[in-house]
């Protein structure tokens, strides 16, 4: 290939990006508006879940209140707008898979949503409520009354489930790779020390500073990393199987050309 039609194939892949991208933008717009005609009814069912029914409810700024709003908008237009991305991702990747790599990995997309949707309730169901019982534990303790602002309790909120929505895809991402060839099993498990040492950190992150809920916290995560190595092994051996029968098929056509 010539450097000039190097050159053109670099612009037109760019030029494919940006037609993503601009799609990518104009269905998050409509998913804003989905998401803001949502957001009161999703309002009122987080406000009386059982993780909040005993709370009182204030606002400590004229904000506050709509930025409530504006929180779970961007939330649901995120989760609406994340099957999208994976779809424009894999189209954007497919020219470059044959077809039955593009087969096996079109079926990538959803369970990448389920996953994160998954990621999100485990950290609402569970993750969230031994959070919150711990906090109120320890103003019991101080002896003073819990006054909790809207904004704050829906932002910290956030910042729990939804760094749990994006880890749960951690799986999904090492396949992926491991199915088009950037990621190995053997690369999995020389960085597995450093991999747990990071999720640890995720996990103290996200959580109050409590030795118990941090390990509740990262023995899940930790499960997940384990559980992407396992995939990948599998995925891995059985690409590395049909090259070799490929190759194998190459060779025998080669040889009954030269015989001909």
């Amino acid at each position: 290939m010539s450097k000039q039609d190097k050159e053109m194939t670099l612009v037109g892949h760019l030029q494919e990006l940006r037609v993503r991208l601009m799609w990518t933008i104009g269905y998050f717009v409509v998913t804003l508006i989905i998401g803001f005609m949502l957001s009161d009814y999703l309002v009122r069912y987080f406000k009386n879940s059982p993780a909040a029914e005993n709370i009182v409810w204030n606002v400590f700024g004229f904000t506050d209140s709509i930025r409530v709003y504006l929180q779970f908008t961007f939330l649901i237009a995120f989760a609406l707008t994340l099957p999208f991305i994976l779809f424009q991702v894999w189209r954007f990747v497919a020219p470059g898979l044959t077809k039955t790599e593009q087969r096996a990995t079109a079926w990538f997309i959803p369970i990448a949503f389920l996953l994160f949707i998954v990621g999100v309730s485990f950290a609402y169901f569970i993750i969230f409520p031994m959070i919150i019982q711990f906090l109120s534990q320890i103003s019991d303790q101080l002896q003073v009354e819990e006054t909790y602002g809207i904004s704050q309790y829906f932002g910290f909120m956030f910042n729990i489930i939804i760094p749990f929505g994006l880890l749960f895809e951690l799986p999904v991402i090492v396949v992926f790779l491991t199915r088009i060839g950037v990621v190995q099993p053997k690369l999995l498990t020389k960085f597995r020390k450093i991999a747990y040492l990071l999720l640890v950190t995720i996990a103290a992150m996200i959580t109050p500073p409590e030795l118990v809920t941090n390990i509740l916290v990262s023995i899940p995560l930790i499960l997940l990393y384990e559980f992407s190595i396992w995939l990948s092994r599998i995925v891995y051996i059985r690409r590395q199987k049909k090259l070799a029968s490929e190759e194998l098929l190459d060779k025998e056509t080669e040889t009954e050309q030269e015989k001909e």
